[in-house]
Parts: C-alpha cells; structure tokens; sequence
C-alpha cells in the first residue's frame, strides 16, 4: 500500500512513473489492495451526506481516517448549524467540537453523526482515527 501512494504521489513525468510501477496498470493516488479505494469511499460518503443536506451549506470536506479532520470555521455568532459527519472504513475516529471538551464517538460503519452548534465563541472541529483505522470521514456543515 505504502508503494502505491508513494509511487503515485511523486513527482515527475508520466513514463518515470510508469517506469516506478509494476507492469500492470499503475493504482488510482487511493488505491489500496484491501478494501475499496479512499477516492470511492470518499464519493459515497460525500453522497451519503448530500442525502441528509438541509439549511445553506457552510464549509464541507473529506479526509482520510489516519489524517483526522481539524478545521476552524467561520461561523456567526448567535447562529445555529447542523454538523453531520460519516466514516466509511474500518475502525473509528473520535468528534471533538470545542469550546466543549465533550469526544463523540464516530464509528467507521458508515452510521450519520449530527451535532448541533449554537456558537458563542470560535468552534473548533477535531476529528481523530483511533490508532489502525482507515478510510474516509466526511463532514459538513448547514447553517439552519
């Protein structure tokens, strides 16, 4: 798995690529040979939330598992918004929205966290994979 990122992630011409890469044809940037590829996993996250979409979209991502999400948005003060956030993968990852202190587990099955966020201060969104998960947690944010 290592290979194939470091392979696709270096830089340099096609052909020298190609030439790093087995004779067969070269893995998608994601591709892992266990499971589905992070590229697909992150479209059916990312559908899975668009599912659920409601208010006027704020700020939306996705990333990697083991890279965790750590944003800081821009949210107006006395506003409420609508977090929702889903894992497609193995293992999990745990939610922190500060100014709480209070982890969320978020399992990596592909159940739809919501969180509600009446800002008063700066919010801060962590989420961190648990050690050996993998995958794709995707999340947005609705102003409501």
């Amino acid at each position: 798995m290592s290979t194939a990122f470091l392979t696709a992630c270096a830089s340099g011409s096609e052909s020298e690529k190609s030439a790093k890469t087995s004779p067969s044809p070269a893995p998608s940037a994601f591709q892992t040979s266990a499971g589905p590829s992070e590229q697909k996993l992150t479209e059916q996250a990312q559908a899975a939330l668009a599912a659920v979409h409601s208010g006027t979209m704020v700020e939306a991502g996705a990333e990697r598992v083991r890279d965790g999400i750590h944003t800081r948005p821009t949210l107006s003060t006395g506003k409420t918004y609508r977090l929702n956030l889903i894992c497609f993968g193995n293992g999990s990852a745990s939610l922190t929205v500060a100014p709480e202190s209070e982890k969320t587990p978020v399992p990596c099955d592909q159940s739809m966290i919501q969180r509600r966020i009446t800002v008063d201060k700066p919010v801060r969104i962590d989420v961190n994979g648990t050690e050996g998960s993998s995958g794709v947690v995707a999340w947005q944010i609705d102003a409501i």
